[in-house]
């Protein structure tokens, strides 16, 4: 008797080894051998051809692709579809189907880099290769492993042109030195979008306090630099580029 889709989600769930199935997209993700199933836990076990699984073991490794945070929208709704259809439908999915499913989302995945501002001119450059020329194993690959790698190369580029920054002070200039010798590509990341903030603040505060040292100032400048001072990273750095002149003006 055949299980109902919520019994077979429990034991998707419950059981330990993995059924997935040694297809190309499987392989993408189990290495260079398509003859390997890849246990739940990333051991390598004997591989278990589509036509020998059982109704339910391909509902199971079905309802895994569900399961998995990768899955996207077409493969979500090819692996409804397929379980809502006949034992061939299920393994053609799996022979086949997800492969082609999974690369059409992750097509959609990487176009959307190219409006990412964030992206620069390497992840443009390897996504527009990829879009032309890669095979839905190339697709995966670079979601899994390359777009770290050439977003890390274009965060560097970034942050190697903060040195050449005249409004980069001691702080940033230190940051990004100690990022440039040690980072990762998850430092590197994490410093563009959060530490440069907090480290340009401090050396705006540095540069505030050095206006209210001066003895010259106006009145009203030095009421509003002493206004300032405690305030936002961006208020900081608004005042240094426009606020004191304007006070002044």
């Amino acid at each position: 008797m055949r299980l109902t889709r919520a019994a077979l989600a429990v034991a998707a769930t419950a059981l330990t080894p993995a059924l997935l199935l040694a297809t190309p997209a499987f392989a993408a993700h189990a290495g260079p051998s398509s003859t390997t199933a890849t246990s739940a836990t990333g051991t390598a076990g004997s591989a278990t051809p589509a036509g020998d699984l059982s109704e339910d073991d391909l509902r199971i490794a079905i309802l895994r692709i569900l399961a998995d945070e990768d899955s996207g929208t077409r493969v979500t709704r090819d692996a409804n579809e397929a379980l809502d259809g006949t034992v061939e439908d299920l393994r053609t999915f799996l022979e086949t189907g997800y492969r082609l499913a999974q690369a059409e989302d992750d097509s959609v995945a990487i176009t959307r880099l190219l409006a990412d501002p964030d992206s620069g001119r390497r992840v443009t450059q390897e996504v527009n290769d990829l879009l032309d020329h890669g095979t839905p194993e190339d697709l995966r690959t670079f979601l899994e492993t390359g777009y770290r790698l050439a977003q890390a190369e274009d965060d560097s580029v970034a942050i190697t042109r903060l040195l050449a920054d005249p409004d980069s002070g001691r702080r940033v200039t230190q940051e990004v030195n100690d990022l440039l010798d040690h980072g990762t590509p998850e430092d590197l990341r994490t410093f563009l979008e959060t530490g440069y903030r907090l480290a340009q603040a401090e050396d705006d505060s540095v540069a505030v306090a050095r206006i209210l040292s001066d003895p010259h100032i106006s009145s009203a400048l030095r009421a509003a630099a002493e206004d300032v001072i405690d305030g936002t990273p961006e208020e900081l750095r608004y005042f240094l580029e426009y606020g004191r002149y304007e006070v002044d003006a």
